[in-house]
């Protein structure tokens, strides 16, 4: 196994490795009350144009706008026949173009006037036919939801890929891998965490175990005499990477077991949370066949300095446009919980002014 003198993997090299062996999961068809969250496998489009044709937006009268043109409490118009009433939600008949309110009729006399298609929605103003109500490849969020629902789609394929999050040196308190399945699951994944003790044979047969597209290693990733996360990986197939160019998270690596990409996180809060944003969300969005999010930017508060040669990922805080580093590697948890993004320095640069924009790594 790699030695604490062994040359590190660049980050770029890792991550295009990483990706090299996932290819999306097949998808699966599920109720649209559980597609939120998971990445939508095929563009989804309008069926036809919604609403198909004038809906009531409001209860009331149903009218023609141009029959009670000029209508007021002092000259009332008098219509031919009663009007319809509608509820919100209704077809409007045939032959009218907006809802008059409850107050505005008397008996048969219109006391109040008003615009055409006030009160209603026209066909095709919410969706036309054709239109795009989910990207293939969009984590499907709440709104998404609504669309589909409003246009009648009762079933959504989706791409969720399983991952297996084995968390070693059990039976040691575990406080890592709650927030690594709560990220796996902000990325569209499932997570199922499985703890094993720092044993090589038990981290391999945990490795290959069947039911998972990916497997995530948490700790044990050191020089440590209890380190043997890789030692396990190599028995379960082969470690591709151990050791990058990655601060805080130099002891993560990579392989693959059974055709699976199998992840090594390391144990410490830091660097574990810095090895997922770097290589395990990008994995599963590999996974997932999900697209690119638009960055998110901000403009630095105070100047980020670092190493060149490493990739470093900084911590930081947001307010409003503005960002506050919080720093990296070996930040304590009463400040990495504070963290709600992170910057990825590249290891070209030594760091980054105060008043540069920089993308910003949502957490």
């Amino acid at each position: 196994m790699r030695t604490p003198s062994a040359a590190l993997m660049p980050l770029a090299e890792a991550l295009a490795g990483l990706r090299s062996l996932a290819a999306p999961v097949a998808p699966r068809t599920v109720p649209l009350v559980e597609a939120q969250g998971g990445i939508a496998a095929a563009t989804i489009h309008a069926p036809q144009a919604i609403p198909p044709q004038r809906t009531a937006l409001r209860d009331g009268f149903a009218v023609e706008a141009a029959a009670v043109g000029g209508a007021s409490p002092y000259a009332p118009v008098m219509l031919p026949r009663a009007p319809v009433w509608v509820e919100a939600g209704d077809a409007m008949p045939l032959g009218t173009d907006a809802v008059l309110p409850a107050e505005g009729l008397e008996g048969r006399d219109a006391v109040a006037e008003i615009g055409a298609g006030e009160g209603t929605r026209g066909p095709g103003d919410d969706w036309s036919e054709g239109d795009i109500l989910v990207a293939a490849g969009e984590r499907i969020t709440p709104r998404h939801c609504l669309a589909l629902a409003a246009a009648d789609v009762r079933k959504v394929a989706i791409r969720a890929p399983r991952i297996r999050l084995i968390a070693t040196g059990a039976p040691e308190p575990d406080a890592l891998s709650p927030m690594l399945a709560a990220l796996i699951a902000a990325s569209g994944a499932t997570a199922e965490t499985v703890a094993v003790p720092d044993d090589p044979e038990l981290i391999a047969r945990a490795i290959t175990a069947a039911g998972a597209d990916a497997i995530f290693v948490l700790g044990g990733t050191g020089f440590g005499r209890s380190d043997r996360s890789a030692e396990g990986l190599a028995e379960a197939g082969r470690v591709r990477a151990y050791g990058l160019t990655l601060r805080p998270g130099e002891t993560a690596g990579f392989g693959e077991a059974g055709g699976r990409p199998v992840l090594l996180l390391p144990g410490r809060p830091d660097a574990a949370l810095a090895a997922f944003l770097a290589l395990g969300r990008p994995l599963i969005a590999a996974l997932a066949g999900a697209v690119k999010r638009t960055p998110r930017t901000g403009t630095l508060r105070r100047k980020i300095t670092s190493t060149v040669g490493l990739a470093e990922i900084v911590y930081l805080r947001r307010y409003g446009s503005e960002i506050e580093p919080l720093g990296g590697a070996d930040l304590p948890l009463r400040r990495l919980i504070e963290a709600d993004g992170a910057v990825l320095v590249p290891p070209e640069r030594e760091g980054y002014p105060a008043g540069s924009e920089v993308e910003v790594v949502p957490l």
